[in-house]
C-alpha cells in the first residue's frame, strides 16, 4: 500500500503527523483527493470535512476552517486556522454562534461585519454537518 508523509496543523495544534494513504479536503472547487506519489501541487482551503485514511484503515475525520494544502514531494502540508474532530465540537455552542452570526448578517453594519459574520456562519454551519455526520 502506497503511503504519503501528511503534516496537518492547525493554528493551535499540530492535529497528526505520519503516514497517511488518503486525503480528502474541502477546496473552492469542490472536495479535493490526495493519495501517494501527488503531482506537486498548492490549493486554498475552505470550511468544510477534512477526511483521511491511515495505512491500519482508519479514517480520521475533521472540521476545518480556511487555509491551504502544499504537496510535494510526496509531503503533504495541510495548514488551517481551526481543526475540530466531531468529538470536540459542543453541539450546542454550535448552534448558538450560528444563531448568533444570522443575527450579525441581518444588521449589516458594513462590508466587513457582514464578511466576518458570513465566515462565522461558514464555521458554525460546517462544525454542525460534521459534528451530525458523526452521530449518523
Amino acid at each position: 500500500m502506497n503511503t504519503f508523509e501528511l503534516r496537518f496543523l492547525a493554528a493551535e495544534k499540530p492535529i497528526y503527523e505520519g503516514e497517511c494513504i488518503s486525503l480528502v479536503i474541502p477546496t473552492i472547487s469542490g472536495q479535493y483527493g490526495v493519495q501517494a506519489m501527488h503531482y506537486n501541487m498548492t490549493a486554498a482551503i475552505v470550511p468544510g470535512l477534512l477526511k483521511l485514511t491511515l495505512p491500519d484503515g482508519a479514517v480520521m475525520v475533521a472540521a476545518v476552517s480556511e487555509g491551504i494544502i502544499k504537496v510535494e514531494d510526496n509531503v503533504v502540508l495541510v495548514l488551517v486556522d481551526t481543526a475540530e474532530r466531531p468529538e470536540e465540537i459542543d453541539e450546542n455552542r454550535a448552534k448558538r454562534a450560528a444563531v448568533a452570526a444570522h443575527e450579525a448578517i441581518l444588521q449589516k453594519k458594513s462590508i466587513q461585519d457582514y464578511n466576518m459574520a458570513q465566515a462565522k456562519m461558514a464555521r458554525a454551519l460546517n462544525r454542525l454537518r460534521v459534528k451530525r455526520r458523526s452521530i449518523n
